[in-house]
């Protein structure tokens, strides 16, 4: 049991998805927000992901490990105790809570819900092949709280909403492609997901629309946000790199699905906060 296993556990480089989109709708929200409510908003989404991984690990330990593809995880090879994960994701989910109650009153009465989602969100699969919009929405949340932490309130909410709702069907498009992965076993035992649903080549048309229409809302929220030249060169980085994901994987084939996954989808998410952030600050 090492720092490392427990940071593969909770998969922390995949920060990067969230944390852009959280700070781009804080910025976006308050252009000279304090360093105490970016530091709080940058350490709920650490504590609420690292708590809703630790989670999904404990939950899932005796699914994975009868799949080939995640049997070598670190609770299923024996790296991390269960007890220790469960341990982990209450103390997380814990210091999100906290997180919320620093941020302000309105953020306190959303902790508990948002977190709610997020622990719940390791159940779905087994019963509703909406799964992947659960986990979209799970971290299209983080754009929105943090539009209410800078704001304090839900003033102007529409314009955050569509980077959420952007937010939304962008992880779910590529969580659809991701588990191609696991048509056959999520079929086999009882699982649901769109692939085991409809089958492999229609999912990943479905994730390709899913991506069309969030380069859209991301779009549109740069218009609702009063964003200009320098968020749409960002907006159109962000689509070239979707069609760079599903060129990828054009023939349907999952070879290059990691690449597809984490680098194009990394990259997207931190080109449009440079993005975003160059507008505000640089071109304002």
């Amino acid at each position: 049991m090492s720092a490392r296993d427990y940071a593969s556990l909770i998969k922390l480089s995949h920060s990067v998805f969230a944390m852009p989109f959280a700070l781009l709708a804080l910025i976006a929200a308050d252009p000279s927000p304090s360093l105490r409510t970016v530091l709080l908003c940058i350490a709920a989404v650490v504590c609420a992901r690292t708590a809703a991984m630790a989670y999904n690990r404990y939950v899932d330990r005796d699914i994975d490990a009868k799949n080939p593809r995640t049997k070598g995880r670190e609770i299923p090879r024996g790296a991390i105790a269960p007890g220790r994960a469960l341990l982990l994701a209450l103390g997380s989910g814990a210091a999100f809570l906290a997180c919320c109650v620093a941020l302000g009153p309105v953020c306190a009465w959303m902790g508990a819900p948002v977190l709610l989602w997020l622990l719940l969100y390791s159940h779905a699969k087994r019963f509703t092949a909406l799964c992947h919009l659960w986990l979209g929405v799970a971290l299209g949340l983080a754009p929105l709280a943090a539009w209410v932490a800078a704001r304090g309130g839900f003033e102007q909410f529409s314009i955050p909403l569509t980077l959420a709702l952007g937010v939304v069907l962008w992880v779910a498009g590529f969580d659809v492609c991701y588990a191609c992965q696991d048509e056959a076993f999520d079929r086999a035992n009882g699982l649901h997901s769109i692939p085991a649903r409809i089958g492999v080549v229609r999912a990943m048309w479905l994730s390709r629309a899913m991506h069309l229409v969030a380069a859209v809302l991301f779009a549109a929220f740069g218009v609702a946000a009063g964003l200009g030249t320098a968020y749409a060169m960002g907006v159109l980085a962000a689509a070239l790199m979707l069609a760079w994901q599903h060129w990828l994987l054009r023939r349907f084939d999952l070879r290059n699905i990691h690449s597809a996954f984490f680098t194009a989808n990394g990259i997207l998410s931190v080109v449009m906060l440079a993005a975003g952030l160059s507008d505000i600050y640089l071109f304002a």
